[in-house]
């Protein structure tokens, strides 16, 4: 098969590392991609959201598949483009990625088909918005209605952060991204992240996971895009996996097939384990980053044939996915300054070697110089990933492996997994 893959982050360098491992694979190409893909694939200097350059390569190079990483590519209408020439993409349309490109659509869908999530409003006018506040109780959580790379939430515990954050988002810190800002009850529990793969009538669950979105230890700091993961995740119990596959799965893809939009792809599903079971904090319309890469590591077997049988809108030809037992773990190592201004150019060493068979290391914002240097070239620029028996051993493997990488113009969280280190230590207690 020929197989196009979109995308240059650590996301995409999991994915390319996943698929690269397929019998039935004959080429892949990887459009932009990083330096960390140039052993898997051929690059293309592509950008992300140029769909009809995208969609003009797929049809050149007689692509089987073209799997979409980022969220931007799907609202660039690549999956339309590629339905019109009768390419297969593994990926939702531009109507049906709104579940995560929208945050405004995605509430009001939630509500057409009851579906458990968080109290709401949507406000465009700075008055109107601070009006609603009188409405809601702290601590309030303000989100801006567009992609906002994964830094356009706010959680404020007083009214005047909260109006400080509105004010921002509305003023323009996000662009047109923040237009409109959602204003929602704060839900109270833990949060995770829980994966289907759709074909538009039919899901499969593919587990669950969860990130760290707060920069420094402790889960304090600015919000992220993600400083840390981990798989599977303690909190999906069986019971609450089954409750948000019948409540909250099962009628997205019913609903979305009701309304003229099928869905195929990955849905992923911010999920809030609360006193009343799970209710939904946001949809994702891809896999999550950095939560792809340790579900990437624990998928045990061939991913190809079940993306495919999801571009292709058939899963009922193809077998449940299978896990490997081992917890896999995740660090980011981001460039200092992250997430506002982070520096770039700083050379990293090490971030090559061979770290052994439980340790992956992928490529997430790196460039490679003209004397052959790694250096930085993003915001969040390596994932240490590693397996292990249980969490402390996957722990253990991964900073291991972050000491032996010798990056000065880096930070990275320490506590990565604690709430499994604690679940694991009160159950051994």
């Amino acid at each position: 098969m020929n197989i196009l893959l979109v995308g240059s982050g650590g996301r995409e360098h999991a994915l390319a590392w996943k698929i690269a491992q397929s019998p039935l694979l004959k080429r892949l190409v990887i459009a932009p991609g990083n330096p960390g893909m140039d052993k898997l694939g051929e690059r293309v200097a592509l950008k992300a959201t140029d769909a009809d350059g995208l969609a003009a390569l797929a049809r050149e190079m007689k692509a089987d598949l073209v799997v979409v990483g980022p969220e931007t590519t799907l609202e660039a209408g690549l999956a339309d483009r590629l339905a019109t020439a009768g390419i297969p993409c593994f990926g939702p349309t531009k109507k049906a990625a709104q579940l995560e490109t929208s945050k405004a659509f995605s509430k009001a869908f939630m509500e057409r088909h009851e579906i458990p999530t968080a109290g709401y409003g949507v406000y465009e006018r700075l008055h109107e918005a601070r009006q609603a506040l009188t409405v809601f109780k702290p601590p309030y959580v303000i989100k801006a209605d567009g992609l906002a790379a994964g830094k356009g939430v706010a959680i404020s515990p007083t009214k005047r952060e909260a109006e400080g954050e509105i004010e921002r988002m509305l003023g323009g810190r996000f662009g047109t991204a923040g237009a409109r800002v959602v204003i929602e009850e704060f839900m109270d529990g833990e949060e995770g992240s829980l994966f289907a793969v759709c074909d538009g009538q039919r899901a499969l669950l593919l587990g669950g996971a969860q990130d760290h979105k707060r920069a420094y230890d402790g889960d304090l700091g600015p919000n992220t895009g993600g400083m840390g993961s981990y798989s599977p995740a303690p909190v999906f119990t069986p019971e609450l996996v089954e409750a948000a596959e019948r409540n909250i799965v099962a009628p997205v893809i019913a609903g979305m097939a009701r309304e003229g939009m099928p869905y195929r792809g990955v849905l992923y599903a911010g999920l809030m384990a609360t006193t009343d079971g799970p209710r939904v904090v946001e949809f994702n319309a891809r896999f999550g980053d950095p939560e792809c890469q340790v579900l990437m590591m624990r998928i045990d077997g061939d991913i190809v044939p079940l993306l495919l049988a999801c571009a292709r809108g058939d899963l009922t030809r193809v077998d449940p996915p299978e896990f490997r037992p081992e917890t896999v773990i995740c660090v980011v190592l981001a460039a200092t300054g992250y997430p506002d201004s982070p520096l770039e150019g700083s050379i990293i060493r090490g971030a090559d070697q061979n770290f052994g068979p439980h340790v992956q290391v992928f490529h997430a914002g790196t460039r490679r110089r003209d004397d052959g240097q790694l250096a930085a070239a993003g915001g969040r620029v390596l994932n240490v990933c590693a397996r292990g028996k249980d969490i402390a051993e996957a722990r253990q493997r991964a900073y291991a492996a972050v000491r032996k990488i010798d990056w000065p113009g880096g930070f990275h969280r320490t506590d990565i997994g604690w709430r499994a280190m604690e679940r694991e230590a009160g159950s051994a207690g």
